[in-house]
């Protein structure tokens, strides 16, 4: 596993403060990871009823939640950062949010049949924590979602490392990466099961606003249309769907 660290973290209330600066400055605004067709793309995925309860562990701007509400879902977001969630209002109004430490959460055990994190996990200071709480308030026969970024991506890391000579960093304090059997290993030895695992590097538009931003950068649309052809161990990120281990 690559662990990189650009700014001490010594507790809950540094990632706090940490993340709260960083959504006061925009970060992460709407890009190619934060298009509504990748989060169509991935609630769809879930395979849920209308009715069925979701949280979004670490839901930042709310776009997840944003998407899930199409689908009739009760859902709740939880994140660290007070900043992150005035977004997650704004953007999915009719969500419940929760300012708490995603290692530590504020909810019942078995209490959601749908889990989701999303591009988060590998920023958490212990993430074996982060799983564990995952599979604690995971109803028996509920569904979660976890998206990780793998260590060996032939159009990610590799590209970046052949163009730059390091992996990418952006500008979180703490950024992990590992391949497939790794992150297997952390979600399976910490109360989950793996039942499937998708690749992930871009999504195929899904809305009109999406399809003219790929037009405009037609080397996403490539990429996105690649996809399929990539090796699942070679992906960009993984999209673990994962069981309460029994």
């Amino acid at each position: 596993m690559i662990e990189i660290h650009r700014r001490p973290v010594g507790g809950a209330s540094d990632s706090e403060d940490a993340y709260d600066s960083l959504y006061s400055e925009a970060f992460m605004v709407p890009a190619a990871g934060h298009l509504p067709s990748r989060y169509l793309w991935l609630t769809g995925l879930l395979h849920s009823q209308p009715g069925q309860r979701l949280l979004d562990v670490s839901c930042g701007n709310g776009y997840l939640l944003q998407a899930a509400a199409r689908r009739g879902l009760e859902i709740t977001g939880v994140d660290i950062s007070s900043k992150a969630l005035d977004h997650a209002r704004r953007r999915a109004p009719h969500a419940r949010v929760v300012c708490a430490d995603a290692e530590r959460l504020p909810f019942a055990d078995a209490s959601f049949d749908r889990v989701t994190n999303i591009g988060s996990l590998e920023h958490y200071a212990h993430p074996e924590r982060g799983v564990a709480e995952m599979a604690r308030i995971l109803k028996p026969d509920g569904l979660a979602l976890v998206l990780l970024p793998n260590a060996y991506g032939l159009l990610g890391n590799i590209s970046h490392v052949w163009r730059h000579g390091d992996v990418f960093v952006d500008d979180q304090p703490l950024q992990r990466y590992a391949t497939r059997a790794a992150w297997t290993r952390l979600l399976e030895g910490n109360g989950l099961t793996v039942v499937s695992t998708r690749r992930y590097e871009r999504e195929l538009p899904r809305t009109w606003s999406d399809l003219w931003r790929y037009l405009r950068r037609p080397l996403s649309l490539m990429r996105a249309l690649a996809s399929p052809l990539v090796p699942l161990n070679l992906s960009n990120c993984f999209v673990f769907a994962c069981r309460r281990a029994r």
